[in-house]
């Protein structure tokens, strides 16, 4: 019995395979004109794409090598489902608590300028996405220009531009900046440290673009709104210890036991757990929360980390299980093989890396970054850092957003941000336009 996959590039479930995902994806990137969230087609794609995929194999009678190719798949996304889930629960913590509140507070009370805040929420986000990931950097900063340029639109636009190439480019000098140095770092191909040596390139992708649209910010300064609170609510700083703590030991059980990163980040969870009884206890015994349920909105002081957990961004989990599944299906069937060849074999390593970071500004370096990683090109160091930070900062390159406001059928405000071709470098703006003015869908 053969021990190696069948090659069905050219058979005709490979074809069905691929127009299932090409379909697939096709809805993704028209998520916000259909109205239909990105992680439904590609859950369905997935599940489509191994079905067929364990019908031919059982048909060779090679049923258990489609199961155990399969796990191996499913196990790449487990890791990094959990990863990304305590580390999107600590976010909700700390956007709860007020940390982000304050930090709004801070940067308007001091009478900083448009253009000061500009610069001020770019570099923040250029140095927080390197250790909360870009994605939540991008969110949380984004929901800080929303409520601070709520009386400037053209400043919202430049500014959640900044923030997205920032934290992108600042994102691409650490393993937990992105998911595609995440990725890179959890397949043990470079070491933590190793990552660090792109921090000049990082830089030079952040301040060249922020250069240039600084021109284009609006002169003025920002009032304070009435309703914005200074005050970090009881743990909130403890939180952003903790997280501390969870990275480094997330860093400790890989690089010292040899453990996947996920394992240390849940123990971290366990960490916030443990701080949410604490808080829980000591006010009830103070009698500060005794007529509110724990954890529920308005709550004060009272603190369930359930409920952040079930703040999480899930459409965008799934999303990456739909994906990430998806590519294993068609790396599995052989494309991953005949792209590798072509790439890697007719090109330049250089021309090929760079070539990577074009594609990711159109399709998603989630994608992107977990073909190459399942091609596996020899390559050295040098040309997988090329790659990590051209894949992680090539959705950049699409960032021209135009948010635009108005009254909605029912009279009601919205903001919206449209990008017709891209639908990851600013997915983090929609995310926060959807947080102030939730959509039907």
């Amino acid at each position: 019995m053969s021990s190696e996959p069948l090659n069905l590039t050219t058979h005709l479930s490979g074809y069905l395979v691929l127009f299932v995902f090409l379909f697939a994806y096709t809805l993704v990137i028209f998520e916000e004109k259909l109205h239909l969230q990105k992680s439904k087609p590609v859950l369905v794609a997935a599940g489509i794409i191994w079905a067929i995929i364990a019908w031919v194999y059982k048909t060779h009678g090679l049923s258990e090598m489609a199961s155990q190719a399969l796990e191996h798949n499913f196990l790449e996304y487990t890791e990094l489902f959990f990863f990304l889930l305590v580390a999107m629960t600590y976010i909700s913590a700390m956007i709860e608590r007020g940390v982000f509140n304050a930090l709004h507070y801070k940067l308007v009370s001091k009478h900083f300028s448009y253009r000061q805040i500009f610069w001020i929420t770019g570099a923040l986000a250029f140095f927080i996405s390197p250790v909360a990931d870009n994605l939540t950097t991008a969110l949380i900063m984004c929901t800080v220009i929303l409520t601070i340029g709520a009386n400037k639109p053209e400043f919202i636009t430049i500014a959640c531009v900044n923030i997205v190439v920032a934290a992108n480019a600042g994102g691409a000098f650490s393993p937990f900046g992105d998911i595609t140095t995440l990725m890179v770092w959890q397949k043990d191909i470079l070491d933590f440290g190793t990552f660090f040596k792109l921090f000049i390139p990082s830089v030079v992708n952040f301040v060249v673009p922020a250069t240039i649209m600084y021109y284009y910010v609006p002169v003025g300064q920002p009032t304070l709104p009435n309703e914005v609170n200074a005050e970090i609510k009881p743990g909130g700083l403890m939180i952003v210890l903790l997280f501390l703590a969870t990275i480094v030991t997330s860093i400790l059980f890989h690089q010292v036991l040899h453990l996947p990163p996920a394992i240390g980040m849940l123990m971290g969870l366990g960490y916030l757990k443990m701080l949410g009884h604490y808080l829980r206890t000591k006010f009830r015994q103070e009698k500060l929360s005794f007529d509110v349920v724990p954890g529920s909105e308005g709550s004060g002081s009272a603190f369930d980390v359930f409920s952040h957990i079930a703040k999480s961004e899930w459409d965008t989990l799934f999303f990456f299980y739909g994906i990430i599944m998806s590519v294993g299906g068609l790396g599995f069937m052989g494309y991953l093989s005949l792209a590798s060849d072509f790439m890697y074999g007719e090109m330049s390593m250089t021309t090929a890396n760079i070539l990577v970071g074009i594609i990711s500004a159109v399709i998603d370096n989630i994608p992107v970054m977990f073909a190459v990683l399942s091609m596996n090109p020899e390559m050295s160091d040098t040309q997988w850092l090329l790659v990590t930070l051209t894949a992680g900062t090539g959705g950049s390159l699409l960032s021209i957003v135009s948010c635009r406001r108005g009254i909605d059928g029912a009279g009601k405000r919205f903001l919206y941000v449209f990008q017709p071709f891209k639908m990851d470098a600013c997915y983090s703006i929609r995310l926060c336009c959807r947080h102030l003015y939730p959509p039907t869908y």
